[in-house]
């Protein structure tokens, strides 16, 4: 467990789950199964953070966010998973253009009834 200057530590103690240890090797690849903490220690320079709030999804501050696929916080918001995951790959290239933005932050209640 490491600790910062602020004695607020970077991983969660006993915690089983990928990518939430300092060391751990969070890959490169954006899948439907990378944890939403995945794709935000993936881009520690708050792209993914900055996508989060775009698309309206306010899963960087969730205690799910350890466990919880994207395609899983798509269901959760009613949106498009392959939109969703379109936007976040775009963040290797640099930040995805206003309409891969705006496909992922539309909602889609009628696909998600229970």
């Amino acid at each position: 467990m490491t600790a910062s200057h602020t004695g607020a530590t970077r991983s969660i103690p006993g915690l089983v789950a990928p990518g939430v240890h300092v060391d751990d090797d969070v890959g490169a690849d954006i899948t439907g199964s990378t944890t939403v903490l995945e794709v935000l220690r993936m881009f520690p320079d708050g792209r993914a953070a900055r996508l989060m709030a775009d698309i309206y999804f306010p899963c960087a501050h969730c205690g799910g966010a350890v466990r919880e696929p994207l395609t899983l916080a798509a269901r959760r918001h009613k949106r498009d998973a392959r939109a969703v995951l379109d936007a976040f790959r775009a963040l290797r290239d640099g930040y995805p253009d206003a309409e891969l933005v705006a496909r992922a932050a539309e909602r889609h209640p009628e696909r998600w009834k229970r």
